[in-house]
């Protein structure tokens, strides 16, 4: 509940319980050169990217969402929640939103339930939403999910933007606690610049297409994105925020353990490790397995360091995640104390 003293700072919300899941269908590099003037090589070399992860026809992002929900619950060893966020640029449908069914589906009936729109930040820009619910006292607990499934915008057959992404979610619980447990969730750096929203973008099946009246050509209804102008723009904003979000917490770069960000090229996390003095070997690097799975690739990039013990309880962590708007954002905390099972991709052969 607040505390009777303004003065006083509300309880810190705390990492308890952490999980991912990506759906079963794999498709290689080698799947897409059939189809693409493309190879395996090419694109390891350019993204880093060996595999994804594509859902089923009829398979939609809250059935991964509630998969992921589901062992993130199990994860923190409580099935309750007070609220429910998802945050995903591939929402069920337009209207509703996608979080009140996947809070029913998991048991949830009441709980506040709304989606983030922030595309790839989005996770990010949960994370501060979920901590700002817990530090007033409207949630005690709240279930964030990081869900998309960009199979369902991505042209199959543009190469440049089918090699990249990957669909799954990704889970966090958090609750209410300590600022210096582990798991706790530190200090935050949020931002945006719509003056570039045409740098990533889907255009038709919102209100300005609808109200045009005209048909949407086969592109507009697909995901579109400048792939130079966005690395240039994704490099310095995300190494900007990291630097705004030490500075906040009064830490220095060499104090970070592990460097998390959004899984969207290799090059491009390398980029910025580069940028802000941290080295490579401290940046969290998932989406060899799985590409750039949008708001799910921090919290699953999260959940596989956990289950390969790469991450250990307490150690400091650097969030950092870039997105079409523009959007970013980055956030401290230390690891919580917890065991994630190792996902499917992980395991397989």
């Amino acid at each position: 509940m607040p505390s009777d003293n303004p003065s006083r700072p509300g309880p810190a919300a705390v990492l308890c319980g952490l999980a991912g899941w990506v759906p079963p269908r794999v498709v290689t590099n080698d799947d897409l050169a059939t189809r693409l003037d493309t190879d395996d090589r090419w694109i390891r070399t350019r993204t880093g990217i060996r595999r994804r992860h594509i859902v089923e026809a009829g398979q939609a992002t809250s059935d991964l969402a509630v998969e992921a929900g589901r062992r993130a619950l199990r994860s923190s060893g409580s099935e309750s929640a007070d609220a429910v966020i998802v945050t995903t640029t591939t929402p069920d449908r337009p209207c509703p939103a996608t979080a009140p069914v996947v809070a029913t589906r998991l048991g949830l009936t009441g709980a506040a339930a709304f989606d983030v729109g922030a595309v790839c930040t989005g996770f990010v820009y949960g994370l501060a939403t979920a901590a700002g619910l817990i530090a007033t006292g409207v949630a005690r607990r709240v279930l964030l999910i990081g869900a998309d499934t960009y199979s369902t915008i991505v042209d199959p057959l543009d190469r440049t933007n089918a090699i990249i992404f990957g669909d799954g979610a990704g889970a966090v619980v958090l609750r209410a606690g300590e600022a210096g447990e582990p798991g706790a969730v530190g200090h935050f750096d949020l931002g945006s610049d719509g003056a570039h929203e045409d740098l990533i973008t889907v255009a038709a099946g919102g209100s300005r297409q609808r109200s045009a009246g005209s048909e949407p050509t086969h592109a507009e209804r697909h995901f579109a994105m400048r792939g130079k102008e966005v690395y240039r723009h994704a490099v310095t904003r995300m190494a900007a925020s990291a630097r705004t979000t030490l500075e906040r917490a009064g830490r220095k770069i060499d104090e970070i353990d592990h460097f998390v960000p959004h899984q969207a090229n290799l090059r491009i996390l390398h980029s910025v490790a580069d940028d802000l003095g941290l080295p490579r070997e401290r940046c969290v690097a998932h989406l060899d397995a799985v590409g750039n799975t949008g708001a799910a690739s921090i919290p699953l990039a999260l959940a596989d360091a956990v289950a390969q013990e790469r991450i250990r309880p307490g150690d400091r962590l650097l969030l950092t995640a870039f997105g079409g708007g523009l959007t970013w954002g980055s956030c401290l905390m230390t690891s919580p104390s917890l065991t994630a099972q190792p996902q499917p991709e992980r395991t397989r052969p």
